[in-house]
């Protein structure tokens, strides 16, 4: 009998599921306390350079304006960068999570699916950083244009996100399941998107984003496996 797809909140649902799961909950840890520290430390190195270039600018004698602008540039920076560096690192343990959520539940799809070498981590990862800032990096004229509006900004900033992550997430999973690097993947570019809107609205929720990559990580897992095995009856 043909199963019927695995829907978004379902699979969201199943991903926040994932979390009190004993190996996804260590990788959490880790992703969560490394994504902080490298926040941390970007955020340092950006507000030093901010600092600088206002000192350049003879505004550090005008200490209220100086901290006015200080605090907006840093607050928007940080509002960038930690997407970038979430990505970023959840490439790298992105497949652990995936890998733990698959064993657990997709035991068989877990036996078959293909290991991805260092080599290739690192290039997804760097790929991915790289499309992280460029999108990002296009999008901060229309959000800078946008900002009277109140929400025109952060509406920007979700769209370019939806879309990162909607395919980031995916191929995560798909990549390692993939017959052959011409296979479409089985979760098309409109569902991708609504998914990967999902998750970056979690991500402009305080605290919800830190665990957001690893909740999109697992609800991804399940989303591919749905989509595949609903594929695979066809």
């Amino acid at each position: 009998m043909k199963q019927a797809p695995l829907g978004l909140p379902t699979a969201l649902m199943r991903g926040a599921g994932a979390l009190a799961e004993g190996a996804v909950l260590r990788l959490l840890g880790k992703v969560v306390a490394l994504t902080a520290a490298v926040f941390l430390l970007l955020g340092w190195v950006a507000s030093k350079f901010i600092a600088d270039g206002l000192s350049a600018l003879g505004l550090d004698h005008e200490r209220g304006a100086s901290v006015l602008i200080s605090a907006i540039l840093i607050v928007f920076a940080g509002w960038l960068l930690f997407r970038v560096v979430a990505l970023f690192i959840l490439q790298f343990y992105g497949d652990e999570v995936v890998v733990a959520v698959e064993r657990r539940s997709y035991p068989l799809a877990a036996e078959r699916a293909r290991k991805l070498g260092l080599a290739e981590e690192a290039r997804l990862a760097l790929g991915s950083a790289g499309r992280t800032l460029l999108a990002n990096g296009l999008a901060v004229p229309f959000a800078l244009a946008l900002l009277f509006t109140g929400i025109g900004t952060a509406a920007v900033f979700w769209a370019v996100n939806a879309w990162l992550l909607g395919r980031e997430l995916t191929d995560m999973v798909w990549l390692r399941h993939r017959p052959t690097p011409e296979t479409p993947a089985p979760v098309g570019r409109l569902e991708r998107f609504l998914f990967g809107g999902a998750v970056a609205a979690l991500m402009f929720v305080p605290f919800a984003n830190l665990v957001a990559p690893v909740l999109g990580a697992a609800a991804a897992t399940h989303l591919v496996h749905g989509r595949m095995r609903v594929s695979n009856e066809i």
